[in-house]
């Protein structure tokens, strides 16, 4: 597809492969601007209930409007019946990329959380539920902004799906009990997915792992994830308390919406932040406390030092 043209769009790279498509970036050629150009593959342009999806995609993400979800410029279909998906291309990486790079700061966990789930609040608001959310599907962007990516297995809350397999559709180390249990799920399950993704964040690991798809989902259905404490020491006793209320596997026993997260992050923010000036004023206290002492401790020594050379004097 590189260097090919597709509508008034002319491909340059592959970036990767989404949720029911290609994911190229182009050049839009009548704006002069950079486009991430989603393809539904001519394999599935046949199945009705697919390309229903596709364009399901791109119409549910349209109508957000969000700072922290990608934007949508059209829908549109080849000659050849081939529909795709105008995006704006973001430069910056893949959360994905970014956690096999290195280790997060607490103060940046907490940004990223907070704004995936700003995004996730506007689109649970329009009664759409992600269901793959996923360090591969948010990018962080040269501004350190956070864009939610890949819409391409979302549901409306009021949406009847066509089948079972369709239910069931995600990435099996995000996806919440109630998902793997093709139960009703609603705007909580994003939330728990939310959870995996702090998480990763913290800890580089994954919550619940497996070599096989299988022994994943009986880990989630199961267990407990390791404490972050294991691997990472001076976790605020907060967040701990803040990721398992994410991680819990009764729905009921989670946070009830995704806004209340936004707002304990921040409380636990302000709270190391004043630790931190604190400890800062602390380490200026000792520091003028050592100098004072040692203009004291010099300024003795002078005056024991002066009143020898007297004493001597006298003598004399």
């Amino acid at each position: 597809m590189v260097n090919q043209t597709i509508s008034h769009y002319s491909i340059q790279e592959h970036i990767c492969n989404g949720g029911f498509g290609e994911i190229y970036r182009a050049e839009d050629k009548n704006l002069k601007r950079q486009v991430a150009l989603k393809l539904l593959p001519q394999s599935m342009s046949h199945n009705p209930e697919i390309k229903t999806r596709f364009i399901y995609e791109a119409q549910a993400v349209s109508t957000l409007d969000h700072n922290n979800i990608c934007t949508i410029y059209e829908v549109g279909e080849t000659e050849e019946k081939q529909l795709f998906i105008a995006m704006a291309y973001y430069k910056g990486h893949t959360l994905k990329k970014i956690i096999e790079k290195k280790t997060l700061k607490i103060e940046e966990i907490i940004d990223i959380t907070c704004q995936i789930a700003k995004g996730l609040a506007r689109a649970h608001k329009a009664q759409i539920i992600h269901r793959d959310i996923k360090p591969a599907n948010i990018i962080i962007t040269e501004d350190n902004e956070v864009k939610i990516l890949d819409f391409g297995i979302a549901k409306c809350s009021n949406q009847s799906m066509q089948n079972h397999q369709d239910c069931i559709m995600g990435t099996m180390a995000y996806m919440s009990p109630e998902q793997l249990q093709n139960n009703n799920i609603d705007h909580r399950s994003d939330i728990w997915s939310l959870g995996v993704v702090l998480y990763e964040m913290i800890t580089g690991k994954l919550p619940f792992k497996g070599e096989y798809e299988q022994s994943i989902a009986y880990e989630i259905l199961n267990k407990e994830p390791d404490l972050i404490s294991v691997f990472k020491s001076n976790i605020p006793i907060s967040l701990k308390w803040i990721l398992e209320k994410t991680l819990a596997k009764e729905p009921d026993h989670r946070y009830q919406h995704i806004d209340e997260i936004p707002v304990d992050l921040k409380v636990l923010q302000s709270k190391n932040q004043a630790i931190s000036e604190i400890m800062v004023n602390s380490k200026d206290f000792k520091k003028r406390t050592r100098r004072i002492e040692g203009l004291l401790l010099f300024c003795t020594a002078g005056i024991v030092s002066l009143l020898i050379f007297i004493f001597f004097n006298l003598l004399k």
